[in-house]
């Protein structure tokens, strides 16, 4: 594939305590093969649907341990450019941008309203290898936050995306879009989460089957958040996998209900 425009969602990776298990649970829920660990990169393990890269699992780093998240990176021709501006719009850069061998940069994160993300500059990882339609692979992502106010100001200020407002009472919900492509969404997070649960972006793979993939994930010891839900985009539901790391899965081939109708926003 090619380098993504500035901005895209180009990988995916989380940190994991038992790194097995979590190799289990996705390879089992997802239907993911696993590459070697690189011991030379903190045993960095690649995911693969079909052969195609989707994603990664690494064991924390000492000091890091902690509750295990997915981490969403966002593309850069520069990484300590964007450093610079994640700086200047009121973000906080939480690991410097960082050579990875001949692979590429990345950079560590953090938006106004404590969403943690990436950078990825790439070198010869462009990123993801399958496309969304493919079973396994990264489909879609959104900012979980309670303080949409402050993302919607920092993320278009840092990537240059322009907006879209759902018109929905039910949800407060945003697209940002890189030209005509809509690459990410913003939900506000309402009382219904715990106080607990910090602001963080939300990944989809893609199933085959929705009601399959949280049969698989429960028997697993994942834990079903929310759905399995019909959607205009998808059949769509929200997991916990045993390590406390949220995801979503969604078979974008059963779909139901009118497309939502949204305004652009300056």
């Amino acid at each position: 594939m090619a380098v993504q425009p500035e901005g895209t969602p180009c990988w995916a990776d989380a940190m994991f305590g038992d790194v097995e298990g979590a190799k289990s649970f996705y390879g089992d829920v997802l239907g993911w093969t696993f590459g070697e660990s690189s011991s030379e990169y903190g045993n960095y393990t690649q995911a693969y649907a079909n052969g195609k890269a989707v994603a990664a699992v690494v064991p924390p780093m000492p000091g890091q341990e902690g509750q295990s998240q997915w981490c969403l990176y966002l593309a850069s021709p520069d990484a300590s450019a964007t450093a610079g501006r994640i700086r200047e719009n009121g973000g906080e850069v939480l690991m410097e941008p960082m050579q990875v061998g001949e692979f590429g940069s990345m950079c560590l994160a953090r938006d106004p309203s404590g969403v943690v993300f990436g950078i990825w500059q790439a070198g010869i990882h462009e990123g993801f290898e399958a496309t969304p339609d493919q079973a396994g692979a990264y489909c879609w992502a959104e900012v979980f936050t309670r303080e949409p106010e402050k993302s919607d100001a920092f993320f278009p200020a840092v990537f240059g995306y322009t907006a879209k407002q759902v018109q929905d009472d039910n949800v407060d919900f945003r697209m940002y879009d890189l030209g005509e492509t809509t690459v990410l969404g913003r939900m506000r997070m309402t009382d219904e989460f715990p106080p607990e649960v910090p602001p963080y972006i939300n990944v989809y793979f893609t199933v085959d089957n929705c009601d399959d993939a949280v049969a698989k994930a429960t028997k697993q010891g994942g834990v079903l958040r929310f759905g399995p839900m019909d959607s205009p985009f998808g059949r769509f539901a929200s997991l916990s996998d045993p390590q406390g790391a949220n995801f979503s899965v969604i078979d974008i081939t059963t779909t139901a209900g009118e497309m939502p109708q949204s305004v652009d926003v300056s």
